[in-house]
């Protein structure tokens, strides 16, 4: 599909998604909310066109990781969001509370065209020490079964877990 205007309102940008939000996956209802309500639009599947680290963290949460050159490059999906999108978004990565960044990334397409989109990477202060902690071995494109069976929605999780104090945790634990 190409990327054109008027698919949204003018204030939108692109997000490339590689884990819990593309179809087929946990929290793909959230995007399919946001196309219903008007404020994101499917581009198509995108390729990073750098290497990325990709990691499994506590509950089975991917994490894509800003050590460029590191892992492999990642397959994931393209939107386009405008502003009604994004912070729903946001909301879901926890990027006020430091669980995720949002940050630049440029994909390709299957035909080759490259785009400048962001992604949201884990926060600066762990990405290099969950890298570190899963062996400095990422992840290529985890099916949906492999990702699904170690993912835990928000509201399986336990009541008085805390994400950023369960990071730690399991960088420093393994737990």
């Amino acid at each position: 599909m190409a990327i054109t205007e008027g698919d949204t309102k003018s204030d939108s940008r692109l997000i490339f998604t590689y884990g819990t939000l593309k179809r087929g996956f946990p929290n793909h209802s959230l995007m399919e909310n946001l196309i219903d309500g008007g404020n994101v639009v499917f581009v198509g599947e995108y390729t990073t066109v750098e290497t990325f680290p990709l990691a499994c963290g506590p509950y089975g949460i991917p994490y894509l990781i800003n050590i460029r050159g590191s892992g492999h490059r990642v397959r994931g999906e393209l939107y386009k969001v405008n502003s009604g999108g994004l912070g729903p978004l946001d909301d879901l990565e926890g990027i006020e509370i430091g669980h995720y960044e949002r940050l630049p990334v440029t994909v390709a397409g299957d035909g080759g065209e490259t785009v400048a989109a962001e992604a949201h990477f884990a926060h600066r202060s762990f990405g290099e020490g969950m890298w570190k902690r899963c062996g400095e071995k990422g992840l290529k494109n985890p099916p949906l079964m492999e990702l699904g069976n170690k993912y835990e929605r928000k509201e399986e999780r336990p009541s008085n877990h805390v994400s950023l104090q369960d990071i730690r945790n399991f960088i420093t634990n393994g737990d």
